[in-house]
């Protein structure tokens, strides 16, 4: 009888019954000791499960990283970017500019401002730093704006070809200007300043009969001639073969009639200031010669 015939205990690989199929000398791992109160967050995390991050604010921290870490610094402007050696000289143009400013507007204020102790001590270099470019006036605001109107004529004294003298009628200079200058979009300076800011020049360097008052009123008198015979030569006064020995100035003033709601009354009978006759020289005419 086959003990082991009907029981292929060993034939389909299993160990007979009683064996270990762990070496006996091999140990188990040792058991982690979790202290207590570690298995409250153990038990929470498994609870939750893992954390899911909101993917488009990742994406947004990520784009937001790779911009600030992608994108140059802004370029520099102005000064800024230029290199030190020329940014010390536009500081000095710059504060050159500002001193220069300063100056202008102490000067002007100077030769506005009512007499004072410094304009008086420094009158000379006042005057030499405004006139002629940047005179002021008050003739157009208060306290004493102007009221009337001043027209200025010019007549000469003729040589001509024969020998003889004559003498022509009044030209109204201001007039001629008055007609330049109507319906004109575009007036020139000369024709809008010219003339007036002689006569100005005139009356503010000459007493009230007339003698000038020191080297201004020299000056004026060579300027206001020279107009004279310049505009008496365009407009071909003397003739052909004649010439100008001399002219005489006048000026008619006016008043400015009051608006018509207005209770005041003023005269409107022009007042004339007649100046003496002045010779002509060399310098005066067109092209230094006569």
């Amino acid at each position: 009888m086959d003990t082991y015939g009907g029981n292929d205990a060993y034939g389909g690989g299993s160990a007979p019954p009683g064996s270990d199929d762990r070496p006996a000398d091999r140990e188990r791992p040792p058991v982690p000791q979790v202290p207590p109160a570690d298995y409250a967050r153990t038990a929470d995390a498994q609870t939750a499960g893992p954390q899911t991050a909101d993917p488009q604010a990742t994406d947004a921290r990520t784009a937001d990283a790779r911009t600030t870490e992608a994108s140059p610094a802004p370029p520099r402007t102005g000064v800024a970017a230029l290199s030190p050696r020329y940014q010390v000289g536009a500081a000095l143009a710059l504060a050159v500019v500002a001193v220069a400013v300063c100056v202008q507007i102490g000067m002007v204020f100077l030769h506005v401002a009512p007499a004072n102790t410094v304009s008086r001590k420094h009158g000379t270099a006042v005057d030499e730093w405004i006139y002629p470019e940047f005179e002021q006036n008050w003739k157009l605001f208060a306290p004493n704006p102007l009221q009337q109107n001043i027209a200025v004529e010019v007549r000469a004294e003729i040589r001509t070809a024969g020998g003889d003298l004559r003498t022509t009628g009044w030209y109204g200079l201001s007039a001629q200007d008055g007609r330049a200058i109507e319906h004109n979009p575009l007036p020139s300076h000369t024709q809008q300043n010219e003339l007036r800011r002689a006569w100005d020049f005139f009356t503010a360097s000459h007493t009230g009969d007339s003698r000038p008052v020191g080297l201004r009123g020299t000056l004026s008198e060579t300027y206001l001639r020279r107009i004279a015979v310049l505009r008496l030569d365009r407009s071909g006064v003397a003739g052909a073969g004649a010439t100008v020995e001399r002219v005489q100035f006048r000026s008619r003033t006016t008043a400015v009639a009051p608006p018509r709601w207005s209770s005041e009354k003023v005269s409107q009978k022009p007042v004339f200031r007649v100046l003496p006759w002045w010779t002509v020289a060399q310098d005066d005419t067109p092209g230094g010669a006569r």
